[in-house]
């Protein structure tokens, strides 16, 4: 029986074989790696992964879905709402000390699970996801450009990324509205020490009026902790580096 996509899982499955291909060389899949997919959904990209793989384990939210992927043997499926996954829980149940993380992510909450997978970086080896093309170009972008953005900030601060291949609407079924593109994350090795709160806290002030001057948010915001080193606030948010960033919540 055919699935049906369903909105409020934000489902569109990928159908383009080449697209795939390119999806599954820039993942670069090696036997045994502990790798876990992020709603395979009709198992478009997981058939070719577990090929490669020997095994992967999977995490699906649509019951039905689920099921179908239980009658593969070489799947351990986890039937939840990613959000509700612990990633280092799992990481210790497999035994690994390092996780793979790939997927489709649904682009109505993409954002939730970059966060939620920021909390368990310390387990995850690399992460490869598919996204809205405008959700990627925020990711990856630099200072002083428009897509610069509280995301560029919160996961450059921990994360190299790239924009590695860009997927059309084509290649969905059925199509969304949006351009997509498949982004690598891969955690830095030496990440500044900071105390992460504060700087979601820190950074969401500064990027609250964009188009102000860093004095009428973040500079006040300062104030009220009585901030009594420099911070040059005669910028908008978008001009300051992630170092500065990261710099600033250091001294705080």
């Amino acid at each position: 029986m055919k699935h049906i996509a369903r909105k409020r899982f934000g489902q569109h499955f990928l159908t383009d074989g080449a697209i795939i291909e390119d999806i599954v060389d820039a993942i670069n899949p090696q036997p045994n790696d502990p790798m876990v997919e992020i709603g395979p959904g009709l198992a478009a990209l997981t058939q070719p992964l577990v090929e490669r793989l020997g095994k992967l384990n999977v995490i699906e939210l649509d019951r039905d879905l689920a099921l179908r992927l239980r009658e593969h043997p070489h799947l351990n499926v986890i039937e939840s709402d990613v959000l509700r996954v612990d990633f280092t829980q799992l990481a210790a149940d497999l035994n690994v000390a390092k996780l793979r993380v790939v997927g489709n992510l649904p682009y109505n909450i993409s954002s939730p699970i970059l966060f939620h997978l920021l909390t368990h970086v310390a387990v995850v080896q690399d992460q490869h996801f598919m996204l809205q093309k405008e959700v990627v170009d925020r990711m990856v972008a630099k200072p002083s450009t428009s897509d610069y953005s509280r995301l560029s900030v919160m996961l450059q601060w921990r994360y190299d990324m790239q924009d590695v291949l860009f997927v059309p609407p084509k290649s969905f079924d059925p199509p969304p509205r949006v351009d997509s593109a498949v982004v690598r994350m891969v955690p830095l090795a030496e990440p500044p020490p900071i105390n992460v709160k504060l700087m979601e806290d820190m950074v969401k002030v500064a990027f609250s009026q964009r188009r102000k001057l860093l004095r009428h948010t973040l500079g006040r915001w300062l104030e009220g902790r009585n901030f009594a080193g420099t911070f040059n606030v005669q910028r908008r948010a978008e001009e300051v580096p992630v170092a500065e960033y990261v710099a600033l919540v250091q001294s705080l």
